[in-house]
This record gives C-alpha cells, sequence and structure tokens, in this order.
C-alpha cells in the first residue's frame, strides 16, 4: 500500500489566459475533487516571453476565499524574487486567508531571460541552490521560532518575528521542486514535506528516490515522511481517437512537460487510470497535472469521474 495517499493536483490557467478562466477552473477543481491546484511563478509567458501571463503570488492569493477545501500553490516559487523573511510573513498571511489549504512550493530558478529582463541578478546555479537551502531554513524558523534569528552566506535575519503564526502547525507543508540529485535532492531531504519531479524527468523517478532515500540516510531523515510528486500531461476523452487528439494537442502545446508518451497520463479513462498505477509502482503518490494552457471543466469532469474514484 502507498505510504501516504494518493492526490491529484491541477495545473491553473496563466499563460495567456483571463482572469475568470483561472476562477472557473479553480472552481471547477474545488466542486469535483481534485485535491490541489498550482500556478507558476512567472513574469511573462514560456517560451513565448510576448504572451500575457498572470503573475501567481497574486493569483493564488485571489483565489484563496473564492475556493473552499482545495490545496492552494504554486509550482514553484522562485527563490531569487521574495526575500525570504517576507515570504515566510507573506505565506503565513495566505495560510490564514486560505484556512490552512495553502502549500510553500519553492525552486532554486532558471530562466535567466527572465531574470535579465526584470533586473534580477542570476547568480550561478551553485549559489541559487545555497539560497534555497538557506531561504528554507529561514522560513521554517520565522514559523517555529519567536525571535528568530540566523546569519547565512546570503541571507540573515535578527529578533525577526512572524505574527500570527500559520493556521498549519508546525507550519504548512513545503514542497521543493527539482531533479539535481547531488545538492538539491539534499535540500529536499533536510526540508521539504513533499518532492516535485519535474515532467521532463518522469522516466527517471525511481532513480532519483534512490538517491532521494540516500540522503535521508545521511541527514537522519524518515524517507517515508516524505510525500512524492510528480508533475506531468494530462488528457482525457471517451473514446480512444477523441483521447488521441487531446493529447496531441497537450503535447503540442507543452512538450517540455513530457516525460515519455507511455508515462503522460492520457487516453481513456481506463487508460489513464493505468498509468496512474504505473507511476505509483515507480513511488509517487501525488500527481500535479497539466491538462494545457486552459483546460476544459468538461475534461476537468471526465477525470474526476472516472479516475480519481479508482483511487480513493
Amino acid at each position: 500500500m502507498p505510504r501516504h495517499p494518493i492526490r491529484f493536483g491541477v495545473c491553473l490557467p496563466q499563460h495567456g489566459s483571463s482572469w475568470q478562466d483561472a476562477v472557473q477552473v479553480a472552481r471547477a477543481c474545488d466542486r469535483l475533487g481534485f485535491d490541489s491546484v498550482w500556478a507558476v511563478d512567472h513574469f511573462f509567458g514560456i517560451p513565448d516571453a510576448t504572451q500575457p501571463i498572470h503573475e501567481g503570488w497574486t493569483e493564488v492569493a485571489a483565489l484563496a476565499p473564492l475556493t473552499e477545501r482545495i490545496r492552494l500553490g504554486h509550482l514553484v516559487l522562485c527563490v531569487s524574487y521574495r526575500h525570504p523573511a517576507v515570504l515566510a510573513k507573506m505565506a503565513a498571511t495566505l495560510d490564514h486567508v486560505s484556512n490552512g489549504r495553502f502549500v510553500l512550493g519553492m525552486g532554486a530558478g532558471w530562466h535567466q531571460q527572465e531574470y535579465q529582463a526584470y533586473g534580477i541578478p542570476f547568480p550561478p546555479i551553485g549559489t541559487r541552490l545555497k539560497e534555497l537551502d538557506e531561504s528554507l531554513t529561514i522560513i521554517r524558523k520565522m514559523w517555529t521560532e519567536e525571535p528568530a534569528t540566523f546569519f547565512g552566506e546570503q541571507f540573515h535575519i535578527e529578533d525577526a518575528y512572524c505574527r500570527p503564526r500559520p493556521v498549519q502547525q508546525p507550519y504548512p507543508p513545503i514542497l521543493v521542486g527539482g531533479t539535481g540529485e547531488r545538492v538539491l535532492l539534499r535540500i529536499v531531504a533536510e526540508h521539504a514535506t513533499i518532492w516535485n519531479n519535474l515532467g521532463w524527468a518522469h522516466r527517471e523517478l525511481a532513480k532519483k528516490l534512490d538517491v532521494l532515500r540516500g540522503h535521508c540516510d545521511h541527514v537522519k531523515r524518515d524517507f517515508d515522511a516524505i510525500e512524492i510528486s510528480q508533475q506531468t500531461l494530462g488528457a482525457i476523452a471517451e473514446t480512444e481517437a477523441e483521447a488521441q487528439r487531446a493529447t496531441e494537442a497537450v503535447c503540442a502545446e507543452l512538450p517540455f512537460l513530457s516525460g515519455g508518451p507511455e508515462l503522460n497520463i492520457t487516453g481513456t479513462p481506463e487508460q489513464c487510470i493505468e498509468r496512474v498505477q504505473r507511476t505509483i509502482a515507480m513511488g509517487a503518490t501525488s500527481f500535479i497535472i497539466s491538462f494545457g494552457r486552459n483546460p476544459s471543466v468538461e475534461m476537468l469532469q471526465l477525470f474526476a469521474e472516472r479516475v480519481i474514484p479508482a483511487f480513493r
């Protein structure tokens, strides 16, 4: 039996979509029984920088009072864009606004063009990973110690308060996204409640879990305490012909998220169930699914009615 419940999350409309689209999808997911919705943390479209995109933190914060039960998070917040002490305060407030439904998703950042366009320094990956490690240390201290003090190479805080504390205790879940085996997965072992494997590395999940298990042993962390999440593409339809057309459309729209056509959660309901089972066998228990830039409510409903119940 999986050590964690099987969960299904959906990526929200942001690229070239309206605010009303995001509200519609979030409310549909909330109503239909999905477990979470997620926004990206980018300032312009990828790969087309001219494509409009909503800012992720604002979008998620605005959706909190418009939904009731679903968890809300980012896949993932870029460590360079917000000072960790300020982010800890922002996250604690959003946890209250959402009545304890916020998940803090963090990553080291990667999109150099975006950094440069917005005048944000783009340090080497080693420095960005150090920033991520120190940021998560600061955030956890801000949520659990009073006052909190930390002096690191990249950031420092001194006698910092974060009142009110988050609703969730001891603190909201922390998701870390990324695939780097030597450093990133060590940071996961140190800090994360959830590790999210990127879509393009879907085939490598089992191998990376072996590496993560080794890091957990080294830092004396219970590997089974970490929830394993897999980012993936999704498309579903009643017939194989319709499902093939839907699959081709989502793969053409988001080719960089595909870790292999045999693993994407696409096809008829029966085929989608089989692919979820295949990834569970590889070690994942959570799925964050992109059903396209602006998924239809009809597709989400079919998935919720025919796939999710098989894992409840």
